[in-house]
C-alpha cells in the first residue's frame, strides 16, 4: 500500500475520527494504537483504514471505524471498569475496549470466529480479554454485574438478560430498530429505572439468539445453535 499501516491509521484518526466529532481521547488514542489491517483477510488488508465495513465471514462484517470509535465514546468507559462486549466478529472493538478498560468478557455465537479473534488478541498481547462462545443475548450471568455493555449487532428490542446483569449506574450501549435501519442508543440503568439516549441512524447485521432477530444457525453444519 502506498501508505504505511501505521500512517493509515493516523490519516484514519483524523480524518474518519477527529473531523467527524470523535473526541474522547482514550478511544482516539486506541484507535491509532490497534492495528485494524490484522483484524481483517489479508486480501482486504489494504482497504482497512477505510471508512467502510469488511466482511469477515460467517455472514458478520467489521464495522466502519467511526462507528465504532463512536460506539466506544458512547461507552464513556474509565480504566477499572469491566465491559461485556456482545458479538466478538472480528476482535477489532474487543481490543479498543481492552485499551481503556479493566477487563473484557466478550461473547460470539459463531466458534470460528470467536477462536480468531482470540487467537489474534493473543498474538497482540491483550491479557485483560476473555472470548467465550454462546448466545450473546443471554449475557455472560458468571461475570456479571458489568460496569458497560456492548452490542455489534441489530436488535429489534432490549435483551432483558443484559439489563439485568447491569450494575445500578451503568450503561449499555446498542442499536435498536428495524433490520434495514437502526438508531444507536445509550441506556444507563438508574434507581428509578432506565434512561434512554440517542445517536443517530446507523446499519449493522441483524442479532442472533435468544432475544435477537433469529436464532443462530452454524453454516457450516446442519445444526442450530442457540
Amino acid at each position: 500500500m502506498a501508505l504505511t499501516y501505521a500512517q493509515a491509521r493516523e490519516r484514519m484518526v483524523q480524518e474518519q475520527l477527529v473531523k467527524r466529532g470523535i473526541q474522547d481521547p482514550l478511544v482516539l488514542a486506541a484507535m491509532a494504537k490497534v492495528p485494524r489491517h490484522l483484524f481483517v483477510d489479508e486480501l482486504l488488508r489494504d482497504q482497512a483504514y477505510d471508512d467502510n465495513p469488511l466482511p469477515i465471514g460467517e455472514g458478520q462484517t467489521i464495522s466502519q471505524p467511526y462507528m465504532l470509535a463512536l460506539m466506544a465514546e458512547t461507552l464513556k468507559l474509565t480504566a477499572g471498569e469491566r465491559v461485556l462486549e456482545v458479538g466478538t466478529g472480528s476482535g477489532y472493538l474487543t481490543a479498543i475496549l481492552a485499551e481503556q478498560c479493566d477487563y473484557v468478557c466478550s461473547v460470539e455465537l459463531s466458534p470460528r470466529l470467536a477462536a480468531r479473534a482470540q487467537k489474534i488478541l493473543q498474538e497482540l498481547g491483550y491479557r485483560n480479554v476473555t472470548v467465550h462462545v454462546g448466545d450473546g443475548t443471554l449475557g455472560w450471568p458468571a461475570e456479571a454485574p458489568f460496569d458497560a455493555i456492548v452490542v455489534g449487532a441489530a436488535a429489534p428490542c432490549l435483551p432483558r438478560p443484559l439489563l439485568s446483569q447491569l450494575r445500578l449506574g451503568g450503561r449499555l450501549v446498542l442499536p435498536i430498530g428495524e433490520e434495514d435501519l437502526q438508531t444507536l442508543v445509550r441506556i444507563w440503568k438508574e434507581p428509578s429505572g432506565i434512561r434512554e439516549e440517542y445517536f443517530g441512524e446507523c446499519r449493522f447485521v441483524k442479532l442472533q439468539g435468544a432475544y435477537g432477530w433469529e436464532q443462530w444457525t452454524d453454516p457450516h453444519s446442519s445444526g442450530s445453535h442457540s
